[in-house]
């Protein structure tokens, strides 16, 4: 029977030999985190390595993502589909052992980590979903939804100001199945942090309302073991376990420096590390004792068979609970709900309301809502301006966690990030909203949404200049093209209440990405459309007004812009140019219709062409060419009234017809 350490200096040894052959990576992190990591994967962490999606299994995120080895090195002892080869070749194209983790590569790699401070941002999101989840499915005798998120951090991820942000959230809610380690070695890539990291983390914990293990070694299995205990025995609080750890633990010249933190040990200091560590293998070979004491494929089927033991249970007490949260964790939406969905969206059309599209997203949440209990709502602190809160919404708290929205304070950043892990966990699909402008706040977690594919719907309100007295800080430019050119995000600024609600039918039926919604303040007029222009809408652009014959010129517009292309063309007409309006809500979704329909709509033949939006100028190009025009901004906004403001920036009948004719 190998120790532990022994068992560890596997994780060690595969870690800088693998580190070595690609000649780049971080071998400190997983060297000094192995002992804690094999304690909590072999006496600990519930998991099934022949099916890295069980329903009840524990989530593991390496927040400190440069360290990934660490978990490749973990998932390929303990049985998951990840081979020694797929070791060897980290870090090379098409690997699936990237730099750092990412999600849909490895099997059991449960989120992309990098950027630090997100993955326990998104472990607070997994650990939101578990409570959440547990409190709406749960049944006195029938704990089906009963597991832990482990999370391993460094100080890079304290530092960072998203940490504040989740962690804070964190202690309020009550997130006691939420188990953090901190990874104290004092060191950063540009040396010992005590020159400009010198918090006293414990006590900012405490103050957050975690339960606060200080002091553990981190190379001391039975301590580590404890705090673990400690931990799991704690339901009311998430709790922080700090583990004082060397970074390159085992390499006699570079451990606790920062020469191992992101560069090979080299040939010599691994001869060297491996006779200080007492492992006297060769490269990537792993004895067959250890290999067998790491394996957790026989342990991982007993615990997942026990789990559906139960389950089978509680299908036979609560036959549909169990119906509805297979629907729910796979991702499914509802049978009826696109039929259900489209005869609102026909009921709206008929409706014509000229409301504020803020207003027509509440709206369309009050009718889709009840149909899908899977939403998770929520807003940073703006749920009256962005109007996300619907008559169904019920708040998370710590004592009751039933609940179906978030009130995420004044956390953007957090909030998103937050959301990535909620969307990962399964069961839910979170949609979070704030003002268009503080987009920027959380712009890296929204990239993440978009890198990894998942169906978070970020919900920004207050679109552009026409927010008005504001002033310029609050009036978003050149946010929506950022959003636009992301890959896998699909972007929507609908024109009315109709196209609002395609645009949420739409964000809740892609499985394969985020959808950022774009909305307004001011309200925006109704438009009357045909039942093929109706259809068309979920096409992402259509020709909204049309000419009997080929167009002399065509307007695109969209939001808030598009009833001034309306204007714009009716005045036209009455000179005698004939001019078809096409709303573009979705320039991405128009961007993937087939080419006969994109020519159809947008006639090569017809190259005068006004695009018209009040955000950044420069992204209407692809679509007006080098003949064609836009009327857009190219400045910041100002302070005054919407109207002053539209007539300052030239949105109006007059500055969109000059414009015309100077095409024609």
């Amino acid at each position: 029977m190998s120790s532990r350490r022994e068992l560890a200096n596997a994780i060690r040894a595969l870690s800088m030999d693998a580190v070595q052959k690609a000649k780049s990576g971080h071998p400190g992190a997983p060297m000094g985190m192995a002992d804690i990591a094999e304690v909590l994967w072999n006496d600990f962490l519930k998991h099934n390595p022949a099916n890295p999606h069980w329903l009840d299994r524990d989530r593991f995120v390496l927040s400190n993502g440069h360290g990934s080895m660490l978990i490749y090195s973990l998932l390929h002892l303990t049985g998951y589909d990840l081979s020694i080869d797929d070791i060897k070749n980290f870090r090379q194209l098409h690997s699936r052992t990237a730099g750092h983790p990412e999600y849909g590569y490895a099997p059991g790699v449960e989120t992309t980590t990098g950027p630090l401070g997100q993955g326990i941002t998104n472990a607070v999101g997994f650990a939101i979903a578990e409570k959440s989840l547990a409190a709406q499915f749960n049944r006195v005798g029938h704990e089906i939804i009963d597991h832990h998120t482990f999370t391993f951090m460094g100080d890079g991820c304290l530092m960072e100001g998203i940490s504040h942000e989740a962690c804070s959230l964190a202690g309020t809610l009550g997130l006691g199945k939420l188990i953090a380690f901190y990874d104290d070695n004092g060191i950063s890539i540009d040396g010992e942090v005590e020159g400009w990291f010198t918090d006293d983390t414990p006590k900012r914990f405490e103050s957050y309302g975690w339960q606060v293990i200080p002091n553990v070694d981190g190379h001391d299995a039975e301590q580590i073991k404890a705090a673990i205990e400690a931990a799991q025995d704690n339901e009311d609080q998430p709790t922080l376990i700090c583990c004082k750890t060397i970074i390159g633990f085992g390499s006699p010249n570079k451990q606790g420096k920062e020469d191992c933190h992101g560069a090979p040990l080299g040939d010599d200091e691994i001869a060297l590390a491996r006779k200080e560590l007492g492992w006297e293998h060769d490269a990537f070979v792993i004895p067959e004792d250890i290999a067998a004491q790491w394996s957790a494929l026989e342990t991982g089927a007993e615990l997942e068979n026990e789990w559906e033991e139960r389950f089978a249970e509680y299908s036979k007490a609560y036959p549909t609970e169990a119906r509805e949260l297979i629907r729910r964790y796979t991702g499914e939406l509802p049978a009826d709900f696109s039929a259900q969905a489209d005869v609102i969206i026909k009921e709206l059309q008929e409706k014509g309301e000229t409301i504020a599209s803020r207003k027509a997203s509440q709206n369309t949440l009050n009718a889709f809502g009840p149909m899908l209990p899977e939403l998770m709502g929520g807003s940073a602190d703006l749920a009256g301006s962005n109007l996300t809160l619907w008559s169904g919404c019920k708040g998370v708290t710590k004592d009751d966690a039933s609940g179906n929205y978030m009130f995420y304070g004044v956390r953007e950043f957090g909030m998103s990030a937050i959301m990535n892990g909620i969307a990962l966990h399964g069961g839910f699909i979170p949609y979070g909203a704030t003002f268009l402008v503080f987009m920027e706040y959380a712009r890296n977690a929204l990239r993440m949404a978009a890198l990894m594919k998942q169906r978070a719907i970020h919900v920004y309100t207050h679109d552009s200049i026409g927010l008005g007295e504001d002033g310029p800080t609050h009036q978003p430019i050149e946010q929506i093209s950022n959003l636009r050119h992301t890959p896998n995000m699909s972007c929507w600024r609908p024109a009315d209440a109709v196209e609002s609600a395609v645009a949420w039918k739409s964000a809740l039926e892609r499985a394969d990405g985020p959808t950022a919604m774009i909305f307004s303040r001011q309200n925006l007029p109704h438009q009357a459309r045909t039942d093929e222009q109706l259809a068309n809408i979920a096409r992402g652009g259509y020709i909204l007004r049309d000419t009997a014959g080929t167009p002399d010129a065509i307007l695109i517009a969209t939001g808030s812009e598009v009833g001034l292309a309306m204007d714009s063309a009716a005045a036209l007409e009455a000179e005698g140019k004939q001019v078809r309006v096409v709303s573009m809500p979705s320039t991405d979704l128009f961007d993937k219709q087939d080419a006969e329909y994109r020519e159809a709509v947008l006639p090569s033949t017809v190259t005068a062409r006004v695009a018209i939006e009040a955000a950044q100028a420069d992204f209407w190009y692809k679509y007006v060419g080098l003949n064609g025009a836009i009327v857009g901004m190219t400045t910041f906004g100002e302070s005054a009234p919407a109207g002053e403001l539209f007539k300052l920036f030239g949105f109006t009948v007059e500055n969109v017809v000059e414009k015309v004719k100077s095409v024609l």
